[in-house]
């Protein structure tokens, strides 16, 4: 098409102008869709929207179509054929005649990810519920996943995003489901940076609990690991005190270490499927770049930042070199990641479970808990409470064929 042409546009009915809606219902096979509009193409209609699901081998297709023009019988005659049709396939029809397109959407849209496992009824009852009482509307609903948890999403409009996380926030710790509420827009498919903790998020261990156990001291770092994550003490204080126990280790337990380390069950799905759509991943921890630098050659990461374990003639010296990856240091390396990868701050994502992770959960345009603590979990935009990282995928809308796909396509 040339500079000079211009497409015609969508056709859009007048608010008053005749239109029919055609509901096909039955058993699907391949043929309806493009049956059903050959059937309506020769009555000379425009097509203004059509839906369709298949659920357990039934479909359910819906097309809004502008009545055909002609004759005062133009539209009986429309009728009789699209039921003739539907029969001769074994198919139900029903066709409801009005005026006009959909009523325009509300402001204020949301997208609106719950996770279970399972998902009841009674769950999604309190949910669909509580999002009418915001004074929300449910525009759409469809399945992102199956396995290894449920994972559904709502198209909510009229309602703000902020009002909505609150609202459904409440009703998801009661109900024992994952809630996450993100602004619907371009903006969502536009995070391009992930940025994760690692100890207890991206691993299941903490590393420093894994030096201890070397050292004979794991319930004494134990202890004082809980307190600094509940936020009960000062991290940088913690990491020291802990880190002196260590004192003497001899430097060949990095290895052991090293081969200790136990992933999150879908942690390289989570970081495949991201590399395959675009984004880049980071980790930042309070834990020691001794293990970091191996989890980022193992698994592409494209940042990695961490506390360095000091070692002189080959040991352990008791002490940490360099700038502390604390608190504020986790949110200023996001703010440094996002600028060396050219991604704005409010288009990026973070995954955390402790409390030192709150002003990085809080400076990422959408902030994860993951299986964290309780003050963790209400300061975070979300949480998940499942053990599967890669659930974290379906709260940016990617769905588990597309996880798939990126499995498969390696």
């Amino acid at each position: 098409m040339s500079a000079s042409q211009t497409s015609p546009a969508t056709p859009v009915p007048a608010d008053d102008e005749p239109t029919l809606l055609v509901k096909i219902f039955g058993k699907d096979r391949p043929g309806i869709t493009a049956g059903l509009f050959d059937t309506l193409a020769a009555y000379a209609v425009d097509v203004v929207d059509i839906e369709q699901i298949v659920t357990r081998g039934r479909i359910t297709l819906c097309a809004l179509v502008t009545a055909p023009e002609g004759s005062g019988n133009a539209e009986g005659e429309l009728r009789a054929t699209v039921h003739s049709w539907a029969e001769s396939m074994r198919l139900q029809a029903e066709i409801i005649s009005g005026r006009g397109d959909n009523r325009p959407r509300g402001t204020g849209r949301s997208h609106v990810t719950v996770l279970g496992h399972p998902l009841t009824a009674e769950s999604t009852a309190a949910i669909a519920a509580r999002i009418t009482g915001t004074g929300g509307n449910i525009d759409r609903i469809f399945r992102l996943a199956k396995y290894p948890v449920t994972a559904v999403e709502f198209a909510v409009s009229g309602v703000e995003t902020e009002a909505l996380r609150t609202a459904l926030a409440l009703e998801a710790a009661v109900r024992g489901v994952d809630v996450a509420v993100v602004a619907a827009g371009l903006q969502r498919r536009a995070q391009r940076l992930i940025v994760m903790d690692v100890d207890s998020t991206l691993i299941q261990d903490e590393v420093i609990e894994l030096f201890a156990a070397h050292a004979g001291c794991e319930a004494e770092v134990a202890e004082v690991t809980a307190r600094a994550m509940r936020g009960e003490l000062d991290f940088e204080e913690s990491l020291h005190a802990r880190v002196a126990l260590l004192a003497g280790l001899d430097e060949s337990v990095v290895d052991k270490v090293r081969a200790e380390v136990r992933l999150t069950p879908g942690a390289r799905t989570l970081i495949r499927t991201l590399k395959r759509l675009g984004y880049q991943v980071g980790v930042v921890s309070g834990g020691f770049t001794q293990v970091t630098d191996d989890l980022q050659e193992r698994l592409g990461l494209d940042f990695a930042s961490a506390n360095t374990l000091e070692i002189v003639d080959g040991r352990l010296t008791g002490r940490v070199t360099g700038e502390i990856v604390d608190r504020a240091g986790k949110a200023r390396l996001l703010r440094r990641f996002a600028a060396e990868a050219g991604v704005p701050l409010a288009q990026t994502v973070a995954i955390g479970d402790g409390a030192n992770d709150l002003d990085m959960l809080n400076a990422a345009g959408l902030g994860v808990a993951f299986n964290a603590k309780p003050v963790v979990r209400q300061a975070a935009h979300t949480a998940v409470n499942v053990p599967f990282l890669d659930t974290v995928l379906y709260l940016l809308g990617v769905t588990r064929e597309e996880v798939e796909a990126a499995r498969t396509h390696e």
